[in-house]
């Protein structure tokens, strides 16, 4: 899936770009991608509207129109490419297609045509993505962006739960994947496996610095897989700080890379 990073990246192309334009056509013909709407649902509704925001929680996006609101999941290829009046592109999304050519839109999955010419598209290569109308998102927790500190304490602090597979947890905290948690877990010098009962408020308090510090480096430097450990994440490697070889396991069902001199 994405990170919060990636989906970020894309929530700013269509604020940026694709606002307060009037949709003529809606291309919405691929059944797995648009499910559960039967193609022409999805256009019916968004005919003549126009979208009004666009926002993320976590790694959910959504766009208020003046209709119906607009839920899209980038999946584990997708990104969002917009098309301006001179046909040069914008996008915003997944690291998986930062090598797609401009102009190559073989792999759309879902489109949006305005009134000025301009168009909007759901580029997916794995056709993993989603597109949707009102999307639940109630249940996420806070964004792993903006959390408290207090929120974040009040998040990581309950249960027995292993302190990855907590990280992990959406409804807890919402953006954080698999190498967002390696890195948050290797700057703060926390082990994944310890229990989330037994993290000390420094402990909670390194570890909420740490994601800020993750996510906002990716946002900066175009996704998760520029974090300083993700090179890391390989037999053999050593750590960057220490230089003892870093172990692999499995916590909550994830494959997990950790220092097991420092992260104790």
């Amino acid at each position: 899936m994405p990170e919060l990073p990636e989906v970020e990246s894309a929530r700013t192309v269509l604020e940026r770009y694709a606002l307060d334009r009037e949709i003529v056509d809606v291309d919405d013909t691929d059944t797995w991608v648009c499910r559960p709407h039967a193609p022409g649902s999805i256009r019916a509704a968004l005919l003549g509207r126009k979208l009004t925001a666009a926002n993320r929680r976590g790694k959910s996006m959504w766009l208020d129109t003046t209709g119906p609101t607009l839920g899209i999941h980038l999946g584990m290829s997708g990104k969002m490419v917009f098309v301006d009046e001179s046909s040069a592109e914008h996008d915003g999304g997944d690291y998986w297609q930062r090598g797609r050519a401009p102009g190559d839109h073989r792999f759309t999955r879902f489109e949006l045509s305005f009134r000025d010419g301009t168009s909007l598209m759901l580029v997916d290569p794995r056709r993993l993505g989603r597109v949707r109308l009102d999307p639940p998102v109630e249940h996420l927790g806070p964004d792993a962006r903006d959390i408290t500190p207090a929120q974040f304490r009040a998040a990581l602090s309950r249960g027995t739960a292993p302190v990855k597979a907590r990280l992990l947890d959406q409804e807890a905290l919402a953006g954080v994947g698999n190498l967002l948690a390696d890195q948050i877990l290797w700057l703060a010098k926390v082990n994944p496996s310890r229990p989330v009962s037994a993290l000390t408020r420094p402990d909670l308090d390194r570890l909420q610095r740490a994601t800020r510090r993750s996510v906002d480096a990716a946002i900066a430097e175009g996704g998760v897989h520029t974090l300083s450990v993700v090179p890391y994440r390989r037999e053999g490697a050593l750590c960057p700080r220490c230089h003892t070889e870093m172990r692999r396991a499995t916590v909550g069902g994830r494959t997990t890379w950790f220092c097991p001199r420092e992260q104790v």
